[in-house]
């Protein structure tokens, strides 16, 4: 099975925590209480995401270029 990697955006919440969305994978986002909860239930929202596109019999999008650091 190829890996596939995909960049995360993470900024904080509203309130508290940290919101995380996909930008190679458009509608996918998450949360997280802490920067490293946040981290991992990215992982888990992108397997879904792309085990539903999978089933839905969609084309899974691949991140062709990495973006610039931005620190």
């Amino acid at each position: 099975m190829k890996t596939l990697t995909y960049t995360i955006k993470i900024e904080p919440g509203e309130d508290s925590g940290y919101i995380v969305s996909i930008p190679t994978l458009p509608g996918c986002f998450t949360q997280g209480r802490t920067y490293s909860e946040a981290v991992e239930n990215a992982e888990e929202a992108i397997t879904g995401f792309i085990e539903a596109l999978h089933k839905a019999g969609q084309p899974i999008p691949r991140e062709t270029k990495l973006p610039k650091r931005l620190w």
